[in-house]
């Protein structure tokens, strides 16, 4: 509790409770729109961005965010002609990833440099990065509390809420952009192997103990259940690094990574 007391453990602490909270409800999401292959291109994409700000000594963060967002406009377009966005995605990724090398090479950018936008930590977190953490987290959940009622048929069928007057191809790509910006902000502060903590294994892990106890049905709950989940993974990581003077993020991943394994073993075991 102690360690609490200083600024950059207490911003650390408050930045992941945030991000635990909210960013699971980002991964549902990712998993009910099939966008596993648009993580990967948002990475490649912050390091475009990265290489871009360094080059041109701006900003960072926005770089990161613009660049992404052009991303994703690529591959809307693109994915007009394809059933799912895995084909584009890998086309954005690979360009998006060559652009980044020669620009590193012309403006002679170290690609350590580059690279080490993607391993952020929670302790060299600033007032004004907890903030921005927040107003995503925020944003984010009064999107998807505002717009539930056509989430849902959406995540149950395209052709359905195309029938129910739902605009399916507007709510697609401002939920395509919520991930982006979420995914690109959370990469750059927290870093990639956190957010890939965060984002996805909590919606997993609650997918599975609802299916354990006979509750698989539901949105609403899968929302809920990754969110509370989600917290207390990053929270209860947290405290555990700091007890043990552990990485935080290591910890994190490899408590709900443990307990993940576990769940799937009590499934497994039930169906037997």
């Amino acid at each position: 509790m102690s360690l609490l007391l200083l600024q950059p453990v207490f911003r650390g602490f408050i930045a992941l409770a945030l991000s635990g909270a909210a960013f699971p409800l980002c991964g549902v999401l990712v998993l009910r729109l099939d966008l596993i292959p648009l993580r990967y291109m948002l990475m490649h994409g912050v390091i475009l961005g990265g290489a871009l700000a360094l080059a041109l000594n701006v900003p960072l963060v926005p770089a990161i965010i613009f660049i992404n967002c052009i991303l994703v406009l690529m591959m809307i377009f693109l994915n007009k002609t394809h059933s799912s966005f895995s084909a584009p995605s890998a086309a954005i990724m690979v360009l998006s990833m060559a652009l980044a090398s020669l620009i590193m090479h012309v403006k002679d950018v170290p690609a350590k440099d580059t690279l080490s936008i993607l391993w952020g930590s929670p302790f060299a977190l600033t007032v004004t990065n907890v903030i921005i953490l927040a107003v995503a987290a925020v944003l984010l959940v009064l999107y998807i509390s505002l717009n539930y009622k056509n989430i849902l048929p959406i995540f149950f069928s395209r052709d359905i809420a195309v029938a129910m007057g739902i605009k399916v191809r507007l709510h697609e790509t401002v939920m395509i952009f919520i991930v982006a910006i979420t995914i690109a902000l959370a990469m750059q502060l927290l870093g990639a192997f956190l957010i890939d903590t965060l984002l996805i294994l909590p919606v997993l892990c609650a997918e599975t103990l609802m299916h354990l106890t006979k509750n698989q049905r539901g949105i609403k709950k899968l929302f809920i259940f990754s969110s509370v989940l989600g917290f207390i993974f990053s929270t209860g990581g947290f405290i555990l690094a700091l007890k043990f003077d552990f990485p935080p993020a290591a910890t994190i991943a490899l408590t709900t990574g443990a307990l993940y394994a576990i769940l799937l073993l009590f499934n497994r075991r039930k169906k037997s």
